[in-house]
Protein backbone atom coordinates (compact mmCIF):
# COMPACT_ATOMS: atom_id res chain seq x y z
CA UNK A 1 0.00 0.00 0.00
CA UNK A 2 1.53 3.18 -1.02
CA UNK A 3 0.48 6.49 1.02
CA UNK A 4 -1.84 7.87 -1.94
CA UNK A 5 -4.30 5.31 -1.58
CA UNK A 6 -4.87 6.01 2.05
CA UNK A 7 -8.16 7.29 2.04
CA UNK A 8 -8.39 11.00 3.73
CA UNK A 9 -11.39 11.43 6.37
CA UNK A 10 -13.97 13.91 3.96
CA UNK A 11 -13.85 16.56 6.29
CA UNK A 12 -9.95 16.65 6.14
CA UNK A 13 -10.05 16.46 2.51
CA UNK A 14 -12.21 19.26 2.22
CA UNK A 15 -9.59 21.45 4.60
CA UNK A 16 -7.27 24.04 3.12
CA UNK A 17 -4.39 22.17 1.64
CA UNK A 18 -0.38 24.24 1.81
CA UNK A 19 1.75 24.03 -0.67
CA UNK A 20 3.21 20.44 -0.31
CA UNK A 21 -0.21 19.56 -0.54
CA UNK A 22 -1.00 18.76 2.99
CA UNK A 23 -4.77 19.35 4.57
CA UNK A 24 -4.02 21.82 7.32
CA UNK A 25 -5.90 21.34 10.42
CA UNK A 26 -8.21 23.87 12.30
CA UNK A 27 -6.15 24.23 15.28
CA UNK A 28 -2.83 24.84 13.32
CA UNK A 29 -2.45 28.62 13.14
CA UNK A 30 -2.00 30.94 9.57
CA UNK A 31 0.73 34.00 9.10
CA UNK A 32 -0.20 37.26 7.90
CA UNK A 33 0.09 35.75 4.00
CA UNK A 34 -2.29 32.71 5.22
CA UNK A 35 0.33 29.84 5.78
CA UNK A 36 0.16 27.26 8.18
CA UNK A 37 2.45 26.95 10.77
CA UNK A 38 2.18 23.33 11.77
CA UNK A 39 4.94 23.60 14.80
CA UNK A 40 2.52 25.31 17.04
CA UNK A 41 -0.97 25.83 17.95
CA UNK A 42 -3.17 28.78 17.88
CA UNK A 43 -4.87 29.71 21.60
CA UNK A 44 -7.68 31.61 19.65
CA UNK A 45 -8.10 28.52 17.70
CA UNK A 46 -8.48 26.41 19.97
CA UNK A 47 -10.57 28.02 22.20
CA UNK A 48 -13.10 28.21 19.04
CA UNK A 49 -12.71 24.40 19.00
CA UNK A 50 -13.02 23.95 22.72
CA UNK A 51 -16.29 26.40 23.59
CA UNK A 52 -17.89 25.09 19.99
CA UNK A 53 -17.59 21.27 20.37
CA UNK A 54 -15.56 21.68 17.60
CA UNK A 55 -12.60 18.90 16.21
CA UNK A 56 -9.29 20.59 16.23
CA UNK A 57 -8.36 18.63 12.86
CA UNK A 58 -11.20 19.27 10.85
CA UNK A 59 -13.60 22.08 12.51
CA UNK A 60 -16.77 20.10 12.04
CA UNK A 61 -18.84 19.66 15.61
CA UNK A 62 -18.10 16.46 17.54
CA UNK A 63 -21.23 14.76 18.34
CA UNK A 64 -22.36 13.64 22.18
CA UNK A 65 -20.14 11.10 23.02
CA UNK A 66 -16.19 10.17 23.46
CA UNK A 67 -13.24 12.88 22.09
CA UNK A 68 -10.57 11.56 21.05
CA UNK A 69 -6.58 12.66 21.17
CA UNK A 70 -2.79 11.51 19.89
CA UNK A 71 -1.20 10.33 22.87
CA UNK A 72 2.96 10.19 23.70
CA UNK A 73 4.42 7.01 25.37
CA UNK A 74 4.35 8.11 28.79
CA UNK A 75 0.69 8.99 29.37
CA UNK A 76 0.40 5.46 27.14
CA UNK A 77 2.12 4.10 29.59
CA UNK A 78 0.37 5.21 32.52
CA UNK A 79 -3.16 4.65 31.01
CA UNK A 80 -2.17 1.02 29.77
CA UNK A 81 -0.89 0.78 34.05
CA UNK A 82 -4.12 1.66 35.35
CA UNK A 83 -6.31 -0.34 33.33
CA UNK A 84 -4.48 -3.51 34.18
CA UNK A 85 -4.56 -2.56 37.91
CA UNK A 86 -8.03 -2.08 37.63
CA UNK A 87 -7.58 1.64 38.39
CA UNK A 88 -10.06 4.42 36.90
CA UNK A 89 -8.64 5.73 34.22
CA UNK A 90 -8.31 9.08 33.14
CA UNK A 91 -5.90 12.07 31.80
CA UNK A 92 -5.93 14.95 34.55
CA UNK A 93 -2.77 16.41 33.60
CA UNK A 94 -3.97 19.79 31.45
CA UNK A 95 -3.01 19.72 28.01
CA UNK A 96 -2.89 21.88 25.41
CA UNK A 97 -3.77 19.75 22.74
CA UNK A 98 -7.70 20.07 21.82
CA UNK A 99 -9.25 16.93 21.25
CA UNK A 100 -11.16 15.51 17.97
CA UNK A 101 -12.58 12.68 16.51
CA UNK A 102 -11.81 9.41 16.32
CA UNK A 103 -11.26 9.13 12.71
CA UNK A 104 -9.49 12.28 12.40
CA UNK A 105 -7.14 11.54 15.01
CA UNK A 106 -6.39 8.14 13.51
CA UNK A 107 -5.51 10.33 10.86
CA UNK A 108 -3.41 12.96 12.66
CA UNK A 109 -1.67 10.40 13.89
CA UNK A 110 0.31 8.88 10.92
CA UNK A 111 0.16 12.08 8.83
CA UNK A 112 1.78 14.88 11.49
CA UNK A 113 5.52 14.82 11.85
CA UNK A 114 5.32 15.10 15.21
CA UNK A 115 3.26 12.39 16.21
CA UNK A 116 3.79 10.05 13.11
CA UNK A 117 7.33 8.70 15.02
CA UNK A 118 8.81 8.61 18.35
CA UNK A 119 12.18 9.61 17.50
CA UNK A 120 10.04 12.96 15.57
CA UNK A 121 11.53 16.30 16.91
CA UNK A 122 9.80 20.16 16.95
CA UNK A 123 10.79 22.12 14.85
CA UNK A 124 10.70 25.16 16.78
CA UNK A 125 10.49 26.38 20.13
CA UNK A 126 7.87 26.49 21.70
CA UNK A 127 5.99 27.20 25.40
CA UNK A 128 3.45 24.66 26.57
CA UNK A 129 1.58 24.95 29.68
CA UNK A 130 4.73 26.96 31.13
CA UNK A 131 7.33 24.60 30.02
CA UNK A 132 9.53 25.52 27.74
CA UNK A 133 10.01 22.70 24.99
CA UNK A 134 13.21 23.83 22.72
CA UNK A 135 13.38 23.16 18.83
CA UNK A 136 14.61 19.31 18.37
CA UNK A 137 13.07 18.00 21.74
CA UNK A 138 11.85 14.32 20.71
CA UNK A 139 8.32 13.17 21.59
CA UNK A 140 10.11 10.25 22.24
CA UNK A 141 9.04 6.10 23.31
CA UNK A 142 8.55 3.45 26.12
CA UNK A 143 9.17 -0.53 26.27
CA UNK A 144 7.84 -0.79 30.08
CA UNK A 145 5.11 -3.09 29.15
CA UNK A 146 7.49 -5.32 27.30
CA UNK A 147 6.64 -3.57 23.73
CA UNK A 148 7.97 -0.84 21.58
CA UNK A 149 4.90 2.04 22.28
CA UNK A 150 5.40 5.44 20.72
CA UNK A 151 2.00 6.86 22.13
CA UNK A 152 -2.02 5.92 21.28
CA UNK A 153 -4.68 6.80 20.13
CA UNK A 154 -7.21 7.39 23.11
CA UNK A 155 -10.66 8.40 23.56
CA UNK A 156 -12.28 9.74 26.38
CA UNK A 157 -15.59 9.92 27.75
CA UNK A 158 -15.72 14.09 28.52
CA UNK A 159 -13.32 16.91 28.88
CA UNK A 160 -12.73 20.15 30.56
CA UNK A 161 -11.36 23.13 29.45
CA UNK A 162 -9.63 26.31 30.54
CA UNK A 163 -8.36 29.68 29.19
CA UNK A 164 -6.08 31.78 30.74
CA UNK A 165 -5.92 35.47 29.67
CA UNK A 166 -3.10 36.65 30.79
CA UNK A 167 -0.82 33.35 29.72
CA UNK A 168 -2.74 33.08 26.31
CA UNK A 169 -3.58 29.65 26.32
CA UNK A 170 -6.15 26.81 26.67
CA UNK A 171 -5.84 23.66 29.04
CA UNK A 172 -7.88 20.29 28.61
CA UNK A 173 -8.64 17.82 30.98
CA UNK A 174 -9.98 14.25 30.16
CA UNK A 175 -11.38 12.11 32.15
CA UNK A 176 -13.24 8.61 31.39
CA UNK A 177 -11.01 6.48 29.23
CA UNK A 178 -13.29 4.73 26.67
CA UNK A 179 -10.75 3.41 24.26
CA UNK A 180 -6.97 2.79 24.22
CA UNK A 181 -5.59 2.18 20.50
CA UNK A 182 -1.46 1.91 21.18
CA UNK A 183 0.79 2.25 18.39
CA UNK A 184 4.85 2.39 18.16
CA UNK A 185 4.74 4.38 14.68
CA UNK A 186 1.42 6.15 13.77
CA UNK A 187 1.00 4.27 10.41
CA UNK A 188 0.40 1.43 12.56
CA UNK A 189 -3.39 3.05 13.02
CA UNK A 190 -3.71 2.86 8.98
CA UNK A 191 -5.66 -0.53 8.86
CA UNK A 192 -8.11 0.88 11.67
CA UNK A 193 -8.22 4.20 9.85
CA UNK A 194 -9.81 2.03 6.30
CA UNK A 195 -11.93 0.12 8.67
CA UNK A 196 -13.19 3.38 10.25
CA UNK A 197 -14.03 4.72 6.77
CA UNK A 198 -15.75 2.11 5.65
CA UNK A 199 -18.73 2.42 7.95
CA UNK A 200 -17.18 0.02 11.15
CA UNK A 201 -16.71 3.55 12.93
CA UNK A 202 -20.36 4.23 12.98
CA UNK A 203 -20.70 3.67 16.67
CA UNK A 204 -18.13 4.40 19.74
CA UNK A 205 -16.13 0.85 20.80
CA UNK A 206 -17.55 -0.97 23.98
CA UNK A 207 -14.45 -1.21 25.94
CA UNK A 208 -11.08 0.40 26.13
CA UNK A 209 -9.04 -2.91 25.37
CA UNK A 210 -5.81 -1.56 23.59
CA UNK A 211 -4.63 -2.79 20.16
CA UNK A 212 -2.63 -5.63 20.34
CA UNK A 213 -2.39 -6.53 16.27
CA UNK A 214 -0.50 -3.68 14.97
CA UNK A 215 -0.38 -3.77 11.17
CA UNK A 216 3.21 -3.50 9.43
CA UNK A 217 3.60 0.20 9.19
CA UNK A 218 3.06 1.91 6.00
CA UNK A 219 5.46 4.43 4.74
CA UNK A 220 3.42 8.02 5.67
CA UNK A 221 6.41 10.58 4.31
CA UNK A 222 6.89 10.11 1.19
CA UNK A 223 3.97 12.35 -0.48
CA UNK A 224 0.81 13.63 1.42
CA UNK A 225 -2.26 11.40 1.02
CA UNK A 226 -4.61 11.73 -1.37
CA UNK A 227 -8.46 10.50 -1.50
CA UNK A 228 -9.39 9.67 -5.18
CA UNK A 229 -13.21 9.13 -4.55
CA UNK A 230 -13.96 11.70 -1.51
CA UNK A 231 -17.57 11.94 -0.85
CA UNK A 232 -18.50 16.09 -0.57
CA UNK A 233 -18.35 16.30 3.79
CA UNK A 234 -22.02 16.08 5.67
CA UNK A 235 -20.37 19.19 6.90
CA UNK A 236 -17.07 21.59 6.80
CA UNK A 237 -14.72 23.58 8.75
CA UNK A 238 -15.97 27.13 9.34
CA UNK A 239 -14.85 29.89 8.07
CA UNK A 240 -13.36 31.51 10.71
CA UNK A 241 -10.93 28.31 11.38
CA UNK A 242 -9.65 28.50 7.63
CA UNK A 243 -6.90 30.63 6.64
CA UNK A 244 -7.57 34.14 7.55
CA UNK A 245 -6.17 34.84 11.49
CA UNK A 246 -7.54 37.55 11.79
CA UNK A 247 -11.04 36.03 11.89
CA UNK A 248 -10.03 33.28 13.93
CA UNK A 249 -8.71 35.96 16.34
CA UNK A 250 -12.08 38.08 16.25
CA UNK A 251 -14.48 35.01 16.49
CA UNK A 252 -12.34 33.81 19.83
CA UNK A 253 -12.50 37.78 21.15
CA UNK A 254 -16.23 37.68 20.10
CA UNK A 255 -16.69 34.55 22.34
CA UNK A 256 -14.66 35.36 25.26
CA UNK A 257 -16.48 39.26 25.63
CA UNK A 258 -19.90 37.14 24.89
CA UNK A 259 -18.81 35.28 28.12
CA UNK A 260 -17.90 38.11 30.18
CA UNK A 261 -21.04 39.93 29.52
CA UNK A 262 -22.76 36.89 30.91
CA UNK A 263 -20.93 36.76 34.21
CA UNK A 264 -22.23 40.27 34.73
Amino acid sequence: MTPRAIPVPPAIAALPHDARGYPTPAITPRDPEGHPTFAITSAARSLICAVERRCSICGTPMPPGPVYRVIAAAETEALVAAQAAGRSVANKAPSPEAPGHRICMLFAAFTCPFLARPNARRGQDAEVMGAALTRGTARGSSTETGNEIGGAVAGFADYEFRYTPGENQVAFVFTGLTELRPHHLGADQIPELIAALAGSDSQPPADARPATDAQPPVQADAQPPVQADAQPPAQTCPPYLLNDEAVAEAHARAILEAAMARRQ
